[in-house]
Parts: C-alpha cells; structure tokens; sequence
C-alpha cells in the first residue's frame, strides 16, 4: 500500500466526492469564510489558478492528490456557514414575496421563441478556446436589438446562445365567467380568477452568468490594500534600508503583477491560461534570436538639424513621456485562437492579430516613419496596433501615406478592455506614490507594468502566461502612441527633433506646452531630466540642403 494512502481515507474521499457543493457553492463557502484564493491553494497543494477553475462555471473538476484536503475544507465551511434557508422558512420568506407555509408555484413553460430569420442563421457565437463566449464593446444584438457584449464570428454584437430577449405575446384578457343567479339555500360560488395579462415587454435576461462581486470601489481599495501592503512589509524587512526594499520589490514585480492581473479578472468569462496555439511567426527559432513580428519602435533624428552644425542657434526642448508602456495597456488585443485568412479579409475594427503587409514608401524626412527605423523594402509581419496606425495615416484626416497591402494575417476577434482593470489599478496607485512622493512605491509599480508587458511572450521568468502576440502589440501600441504625439506637434507647428523609444520625443520651433500639458500624469509630458547632452534644453543647428 502507497503511503499516505488508506482504505478509510479512499471511502472517505468517495463520500465527499459524491456530495461535492457545485462551483457556485464553492465559491460562495470560501467568501464566507473570508479566504483568499491562494490561502485555499497552499492548503490544497495546487495553484491559484486551478481553485479559481474550481470555483467556475464550467471549470474543472478537483482531482487528486488537491480533492481530498480540498473537499475537507469545503465540508467543515459547509458547517460553519451553511447555505441560505430555503424557501417556506419563515426567515427566508420575510424576503420573498411567498407567505410561510404556501406550496410555490412552479413558473409557466415559456412559450416556444420564434425561429431566427433567414439572415442571421448562419451565424455563430464567437468563442474563446475554452468554450466560453467571447466578450468585446457592447452593442445592439443582431437578432434581437437588445445590447449585449458578446460578439458573433464576424465581430458583430451578437448574443450568446438562447439569451436573446423575446417580446411574449399578449394574451387577451378573459372575461369572468357568468355568476348563477343565487339559491336559497347555498351561497353564490366565487368567480374564477382573472387571467393576468402578461406584460408585452420581456423581463431582462443577464447578459452574463451572476456572480458574487465587489463594488468596483470596494475591490479597487481592496487591491491597492495589497499594493500597499507588499511595499510597506519589504521596507519593514530591509530595516530601513531603501535600495535593499527597492530591490526586493523588484524581484516580486513579477508574480505580483500576475496575482493582481488575476484578481481583476475574477468576474472575467475568458480564461487567459487557455493558450490557444500560435503560428511559427510567433514563436522564437531560438532564445537569442526573435520571432518575425515587426514591433516598429522609433529612432527617429530630423536630418534638417545637427548638434554639429556651424551655428547652433535653434533650442530644442527634449520632453519625457510618463508610463509608456501603462497607456499600451489599452490596446485592442485577440482573445479567441488565431485564424489565417489571405488578403484583407483578417482586417477589422473588432480583430486583432498579427498581418504581413508592404507599407507604401514613406516620403516625409521631416516626420518619423510609423514603421520605426526600418529601412529594408517589402514585405514584413507587424501587428495590429501597428496597422491601425497606418490606416488612420492614410485616411482623409492625415493623408501622408497610402493604406498598406495586406497579403495574410492571424487574427480573431478581439477586445480593447481585457487588460484595462488591470490598468485602472495600476494608474491609480502611481498617481498616489507620486501626491504623496513615495519613491519606493512609485518604482514598484513602474516595475510591476512593465516586467508584465515585457514577460508575457516566450519568458523564462514568467511561465503563467505565453502570448507573445499580446506582447508585441502592446509594444506596438506603445510606440504607435508616440509617433502620435509627433504628428501632433508637428500639426500644432512645431519641428520635430528626435523620437526615441516609446518615451523620448525632442521638439523646437515654438512653446510644446501650448499642443501638451505638463506633469507626471499618464497623459502628460515632462521635460526630460538627465546629465546627457540632448537632456533639459538644448542648441542644435540647421543643416543645408
């Protein structure tokens, strides 16, 4: 007999097994019992994330060796916090509209819903790898009109499954019956009741399953609890000694980042660890030599200017982007498996993906190029952020380049909010590191943000999450964010210097606070401090010809 293992505990795991409370129930035990996620794990002996598939509709079902400590605990909350008294308990019926002691009445079969026309019959609701129905920007179903956030294959709102809302039928009121004329010795029998007249507005059907939840404010405090929390128990660990704080803060930025990316996606349909596969443009032939995908970032110098010209009489004022890479995080990024399509056919307002163009040639030295410090001519893989940039260059409103020829892609569809609680969170408590002007906790997000967007791909250092197509658009909408703001000042009249990386952009020709306003605010510039020469202020001249 293997250790650890008994006849007795073997029944006892089949019995807990058979009485095992559905995931919603698990659920509710451990939020009674005020147990985290990852205190339910470690006792468990499994990850986070297998206690939060546990706890979902549709998730997984506990296995060994984790069922039987699992089950355990679920029994002795089930003890301590038993569920809700049921219906015709005089307590529960104070919050019903059920008198104590009545017999429910079981609910009319709904009428049969009408066939969905013609038109909408071949359409299907787009889903993730896991099954789950996909969520985007809400909208006004096809089928029915009613808004909804789930989207159908072709990225249109669309609901899910048998949830569109029908308008029932008007049923005509009957009359009440006849009442005989009274007899001498029997009283006048009641009339029938009247049938009520249904309403002709469906009730509202959830969009998504209902789920235990926070306010939004209570869960932001929550989190910024934690946020807090690890910065002020690594200080009290390195005994006042900041750079050692710093330090181990740093080495935490990893996994914190992913526990709070979790926590915000608690009430999320869309499971991120199901990793659909990806095509071999995404995928690195080697540790040191990178995948195919273009990420365009700038490194931009206006050739009409020199540090090195005979008279340096122009001042450039070099400006500061602040968390580049946090804005990125708003970016429209593929949640379902990628398909291929040839042509224009994977390019879409609501897809995302990866797409092999040939750019149109760029033929302003004066402005940097959208596509980075490319040089080479043809064909070449970009991303998603990337190519929008380049479709709203050409449009009517800027009109300096033409649309790009797209000859394939990897999309699907796609959502711009998947990462933006994370976001939100992530702002928010930057903004309060730097009105109290904590440095610690100030560098402890930039650290969380940006070791997230930077280890997501193909990293040895973050192993829970491998999507290196979020990755490199993140990166890309960075940078498209950037050239942004060059063309910005540049249509506000003044010259753009240099662009460099996603936080550098150099200008002169008039005052840069007039086209963007100054402070340390994600959407705000600063001028850039440092000992190098292009720092601060400085002289430049023009070059001839």
């Amino acid at each position: 007999m293997s250790e650890g293992i008994s006849v007795e505990s073997l029944l006892e795991e089949a019995r807990l097994t058979a009485e095992m409370p559905p995931p919603a129930e698990r659920l509710r035990l451990r939020e009674a019992a005020g147990l985290t996620r990852d205190q339910v794990a470690t006792a468990c002996g499994v990850s986070r994330s297998t206690v939060q598939n546990w706890e979902r509709e549709g998730g997984s079902t506990p296995v060994p060796p984790g069922r039987l400590p699992y089950l355990r605990l679920l029994r002795g909350l089930a003890e301590i916090h038993p569920a809700p008294a049921a219906p015709g308990n005089p307590i529960a019926a104070l919050f019903t509209d059920q008198p104590y002691g009545t017999v429910p009445v079981p609910p009319a079969a709904p009428a049969p819903a009408p066939a969905a026309p013609d038109t909408f019959t071949g359409l299907e609701t787009l889903r993730g790898p896991d099954g789950l129905a996909v969520e985007g920007d809400p909208g006004p179903c096809m089928r029915c009109g009613v808004e909804t956030t789930y989207q159908s294959t072709d990225g249109r709102p669309l609901h899910s499954g048998g949830l569109c809302q029908r308008t029932a039928p008007v049923r005509p009121q009957a009359a009440p019956p006849a009442t005989p004329a009274p007899a001498p010795a029997a009283a006048a029998p009641a009339p029938d009741p009247v049938p009520s007249v249904a309403s002709p507005v469906a009730a509202r059907v959830p969009t998504r399953p209902q789920r235990r939840s926070k306010s939004a404010a209570r869960a932001e405090a929550d989190l910024m609890g934690l946020i807090r929390g690890a910065v002020e128990q690594e200080a009290e660990r390195a005994g006042g000694d900041e750079d050692a704080a710093l330090k181990a803060l740093i080495a935490r930025a990893i996994p914190d980042a992913m526990h709070l990316f979790d926590e915000t996606r608690v009430t999320a349909r869309y499971e991120y660890t199901a990793y659909p596969a990806l095509p071999d443009i995404l995928h690195k032939p080697s540790k040191r030599e990178p995948d195919q995908i273009w990420e365009a970032r700038p490194n931009y110098n206006n050739p009409a200017y020199s540090m090195r010209a005979p008279e340096r009489d122009v001042k450039v004022t070099a400006l500061d982007v602040n968390a580049a890479y946090l804005s990125a995080l708003k970016v429209w990024l593929p949640i379902g498996k990628l398909e291929h399509t040839t042509g224009s056919d994977g390019v879409g307002p609501k897809r995302s993906g990866v797409h092999l163009v040939t750019p149109a040639p760029w033929t302003h030295p004066h402005l940097p190029s959208p596509l980075g410090d490319r040089d080479e001519p043809g064909a070449l893989w970009i991303t998603d952020a990337t190519l929008r940039l380049l479709l709203r260059l050409s449009g009517p409103k800027w009109g300096l380049t033409q649309a790009p020829t797209v000859h394939e892609s990897w999309t699907s569809g796609a959502t711009e909010n998947f990462l933006d609680a994370l976001r939100k969170l992530l702002v928010a408590a930057r903004s309060e590191a730097i009105k109290a002007g904590d440095t610690l906790l100030l560098e402890y997000v930039k650290a969380m943000y940006s070791k997230f967007v930077s280890t997501m791909g193909e990293s040895q250092h973050n192993r829970e999450m491998v999507r290196p197509d979020w990755m490199h658009n993140i990166h890309s909408q960075a940078y498209a964010l950037h050239c942004g703001r060059a063309y910005k000042a540049h249509q506000a009249g003044l010259d753009v210097v240099a662009l460099k990386n996603t936080d550098e952009l150099h200008v002169a020709g008039g005052d840069w606070r007039q086209v963007f306003t100054e402070g340390r605010g994600v959407s705000e510039l600063k001028i850039k401090q440092g000992d190098s020469k292009t720092a601060g202020e400085y002289l430049v001249g023009k070059v001839s010809g």
